[in-house]
């Protein structure tokens, strides 16, 4: 391995904001997938959802809701041959995504290992969720991509977000262990189907990749996702013949790709980039740490913390200005007045939101509160 290459934060952020899109938008939702490996999905929608405020600051002309489309079609579900991406979780995580069909290999170790496991929300099938199984099957293969109404069933079972027929919890297990997978949406509801309904019959058969190639995959997936970051000693091997040491003036050993390594030299831009507002969890801020060692900025995603002990706001955004992270906007999307209204914000003195929040306005067809 290379030895450490030391740079300023000023460098290490501009090197950030580059390889992380910010600084020229790609063309399409299919090339920054590429780039970044997988996109976020989170159902909350305060102010767009999560992938939609991920992608529109690195797509050019993104608009609400193409990701969605880009996976799934526009109106009636794709057909096999036509998808190129599908909704899945990081392997042995909750965390839902939007993966490249290279995946598929990768994903079948934790599909398989979740079986074996007790979990209510993506472990084994208990007895009375086994018994529905074949009915589920059956009426998807009939009638093709359907949510927990597909079969006639009132029972209740056990969720982990708290009640759910037990059809639903049978369906987002059967998920889980890659037997069902998500077809289209309608809105936020999940419509599921026969994995052959779903992905190409190329993808499907392919065996499941070996475990040391997998933690070389998962590692990679880590490093395209945020592109400077603090990798584990158990990491490390696993990815050493591809990454450079990186050492942020006195901070802690971090890793990028060697093949963005000259992106560290580039020249600032000739023209200063307007502010951004972030999502909560874009691949800039996602790692708290590197946050606070290269941005200097604490930043903690709150929409889960009591209301009494928050800091910032529910679903409040970071403003990215230049190369400082400033401050954050909590806004919130009234949509039956049709107005983004902000409910709090805090900015360092000399910086301006009102560009960043009119064009969040624009983006969710909303007027600026």
């Amino acid at each position: 391995m290379p030895p450490a290459l030391t740079v300023t934060p000023e460098n290490a952020r501009r090197f950030m904001r580059r390889t992380l899109l910010l600084d020229q938008p790609v063309p399409d939702v299919a090339t920054a997938l590429a780039h970044h490996g997988y996109v976020q999905i989170d159902p909350i929608n305060v102010c767009g959802r999560m992938h939609d405020l991920i992608l529109r600051n690195r797509v050019a002309g993104y608009r609400e809701g193409d990701l969605m489309r880009h996976v799934h079609g526009n109106g009636a579900p794709l057909p096999p041959a036509a998808r190129t991406a599908f909704e899945h979780h990081l392997p042995s995580t909750h965390i839902l995504v939007v993966f490249g069909l290279e995946a598929w290999p990768h994903l079948l170790a934790a599909m398989q290992a979740r079986t074996r496991r007790s979990s209510a929300w993506s472990g084994r099938l208990t007895p009375r969720e086994k018994e529905l199984v074949p009915r589920i099957l059956d009426a998807l293969a009939t009638h093709g991509p359907r949510g927990s109404d597909v079969i006639a069933d009132d029972r209740r079972g056990r969720h982990v977000w708290g009640s759910a027929t037990l059809v639903k919890s049978t369906m987002q297990k059967l998920f889980f262990h890659g037997r069902l997978l998500i077809a289209g949406r309608d809105g936020n509801r999940r419509l599921y189907d026969l994995p052959e309904s779903v992905l190409p019959a190329t993808v499907l058969q392919q065996p499941g990749a070996k475990p040391a190639d997998t933690a070389r995959w998962e590692t990679l997936l880590k490093l395209r996702q945020r592109r400077l970051v603090q990798l584990k000693r158990t990491e490390l091997p696993h990815v050493e013949d591809l990454v450079q040491p990186v050492r942020v003036a006195d901070g802690p050993l971090l890793h990028c790709l060697r093949d963005d390594v000259a992106l560290f030299d580039q020249p600032s831009p000739p023209k200063a980039k307007p502010p951004l507002l972030l999502a909560p969890l874009d691949p800039l801020i996602y790692d708290r740490r590197v946050t606070q060692r290269v941005w200097d900025f604490d930043y903690t995603w709150e929409v889960y913390t009591p209301p009494a002990k928050r800091t910032r706001g529910y679903y409040a955004l970071p403003v990215l200005a230049g190369t400082a992270l400033v401050g954050h906007v909590d806004p919130k999307a009234n949509r039956p007045a049709r107005r983004l209204e902000i409910v709090s914000r805090k900015i360092k003195r000399g910086h301006a939101t009102t560009p960043a929040v009119r064009d969040l306005a624009r983006f969710l067809g909303l007027k600026p509160g």
